[in-house]
């Protein structure tokens, strides 16, 4: 990890500066002016059955909420989790500034919440703040108190186990919701192989397991950490594996590449493994392309297919595509 320069942990650059103004100013115009109903092509792929999101963002790249809403609808979702950004900032937990806004130019809580509240029937939202600033506890608790379900995507360059997260965990278990996290080595949430100690220190909190090292150690032979997308044949007991398994309170997300790869990179392994956790596993997308109706293109949707191919029963496949969301979010 870097080590952070006391200057730039306190104050923001000019740079940043203009930055967050562009982006505030974003974020203002986002929920303003947006038609419904949404084009005849986002009709095409009707909704046979509910499905919840649980890893969707506000103007991912640049994605506009009509395209949004019409990507949603394209792949057959019925509620999504609108997942926010930290604040801008220009510190070593954001990577000096270059993983403002998730690195994908999403924006923060306000955002989120305003969308949801004006389409409850579609979103949920979650809160969020970069976890080493003085005001993060009291930035995240005022969006529980507004009804975030959910803290995160906590994607800082921080120890996992660090004071300040701790203090989030703390806050989670007080507003019972649960904490999502971005597992990536060497740049997000350091510390995955000692993680089992928060989840015994905080029983209550139910954490939620997301990206590329997350997913790339439900096998137990991956000792390079650097290797984000690993290919070839699985060896169930990896540290993923083990988690799932031994903690009540760890959850797995199989949104991104990342999760869509621990399926397709060894499907049979990945069969038993959805039967082995299927009370713990949970769809989301944390897809990016603009409207999803080229469904060749739209990872989220690639996901909803793989879940349905290596479910193996109905019973299994809604479970992680919706029942176990609606549980554990109480939607």
């Amino acid at each position: 990890m870097k080590s952070a320069n006391k200057k730039d942990n306190v104050l923001e650059t000019t740079s940043m500066e203009l930055s967050r103004r562009k982006f505030l100013g974003l974020s203002g115009t986002l929920v303003a002016g947006i038609s419904l109903p949404l084009s005849a092509a986002s009709l095409l792929f009707p909704t046979e059955e509910p499905i919840i999101d649980i890893h969707q963002h506000t103007n991912y790249v640049g994605r506009s909420v009509e395209q949004l809403l019409t990507h949603q609808q394209a792949m057959g979702i019925t509620h999504s989790i609108l997942l926010p950004a930290g604040s801008i900032q220009n510190r070593a937990s954001t990577n000096f500034g270059e993983s403002n806004g998730l690195e994908a130019e999403v924006t923060t809580n306000e955002v989120a919440y305003q969308l949801a509240k004006q389409y409850p029937e579609k979103f949920s939202f979650g809160a969020n703040e970069v976890p080493d600033l003085p005001k993060a506890i009291k930035t995240i608790k005022k969006y529980l108190k507004k009804g975030a379900i959910v803290i995160g995507e906590l994607k800082f360059n921080v120890e996992s186990d660090s004071q300040e997260m701790q203090k989030i965990y703390q806050l989670a278990q007080e507003y019972d919701v649960p904490v999502l996290m971005h597992w990536q080595f060497g740049r997000f949430n350091h510390g995955l192989d000692r993680f089992h100690k928060m989840l015994e220190k905080y029983p209550n909190v139910n954490f939620i397991g997301h990206a590329q090292t997350w997913w790339a150690n439900i096998d137990k032979n991956h000792a390079d950490q650097t290797v984000m997308y690993p290919k070839g044949k699985v060896n169930p007991g990896g540290i993923t594996d083990r988690l799932l398994s031994d903690y009540a309170n760890m959850f797995g997300d199989l949104s991104a590449g990342s999760g869509l790869n621990s399926m397709t990179r060894d499907e049979e392994r990945a069969k038993s493994f959805l039967q082995k956790h299927q009370d713990k596993l949970l769809y989301g997308s944390d897809c990016a392309d603009k409207d999803g109706l080229d469904h060749t293109e739209c990872q989220g949707y690639q996901t909803i297919l793989e879940v349905k191919k290596l479910s193996g029963s109905k019973a299994i496949e809604r479970k992680i595509l919706y029942e176990n969301a609606e549980l554990l979010f109480k939607l």
